[in-house]
């Protein structure tokens, strides 16, 4: 008997459909974060934007597609403000469903040039950050018995040492995430909190193209490299993210998803 398109619909919705979740994503004001706390809304779920600066533009972009969201103020390299932030995200949604772990910076220079303190903050933000702000979620889904998804950011780079760019201090926060990643699923397990990390190639966002963020020889040398012949789009990240947040995923935990277009593999 052949499958209808409603049946169909009801087939995606049971498996990716994300309707009456609460989704918090970290550096969402612009780019990536942006792209996929847009793809989470519209797949239903309600979503909380944490960072450091405003993101009225992702809520604007958000409502216009139907979608509920609202923005906390938040470090998340401190641990006083995550805890705050966390506990008004609860006061208000009542419940976290799926954190995307995603604020991050890089700096270009050389490990001779770069100082120690350069070094710490690129750790601070893109590993100690996320760890913060998945032990304070997580505890949320304990204490609720939320079987939830943490999806944290992490990179190709964590796997690979991108050239002609010298990044030490990147390159060691994105590997530490992703084994950060497997052993917080190790960890939370048995309480059916699934852990994954997301390791994207170069993605076109003011990080990748902005002459103000990477001098343009540097993007001249990438676009060789890569097999595929061009950047991603950040909407190509957010199937992967979908997928992780979603119950088509409830297998699967520890995982790495890598999207670079086959960057890492030649």
């Amino acid at each position: 008997m052949p499958i209808g398109k409603g049946d169909s619909m009801m087939y995606l919705e049971k498996l990716f459909g994300l309707k009456g979740k609460v989704a918090v994503v970290t550096g969402g004001g612009q780019g990536i974060g942006q792209t996929v706390a847009l793809g989470l809304a519209q797949a239903g779920a309600d979503l909380v934007i944490v960072c450091r600066h405003g993101a009225d533009e992702t809520i604007r972009k958000i409502e216009e597609v139907g979608g509920k969201a609202y923005y906390v103020s938040c470090d998340v390299t401190d641990e006083a403000q995550v805890k705050a932030a966390v506990a008004e995200i609860i006061g208000k949604s009542g419940h976290i469903d799926i954190l995307f772990n995603n604020a991050g910076i890089c700096y270009h220079k050389d490990a001779y040039e770069a100082t120690v303190e350069e070094w710490r903050r690129v750790i601070d933000v893109n590993l100690t950050g996320e760890y913060i702000m998945a032990r304070e979620v997580a505890r949320t889904m304990i204490d609720g018995k939320i079987k939830g998804s943490i999806i944290n950011m992490a990179s190709m780079s964590g796997t690979i040492v991108n050239i002609p760019q010298r990044q030490a201090a990147y390159n060691a926060s994105k590997a530490g995430v992703m084994h950060m990643t497997k052993s917080l699923a190790i960890e939370w397990a048995d309480y059916g909190i699934r852990v994954n990390s997301l390791s994207p190639g170069y993605v076109a966002t003011p990080m990748s193209i902005d002459p103000k963020f990477v001098d343009q020889e540097l993007m001249d040398a990438w676009m060789p490299l890569m097999p595929l012949h061009r950047m991603a789009k950040p909407e190509e990240l957010v199937p992967a993210v979908l997928y992780l947040a979603s119950p088509a995923a409830g297998y699967t935990t520890g995982s790495d998803i890598i999207v670079d277009g086959a960057y890492s593999i030649v």
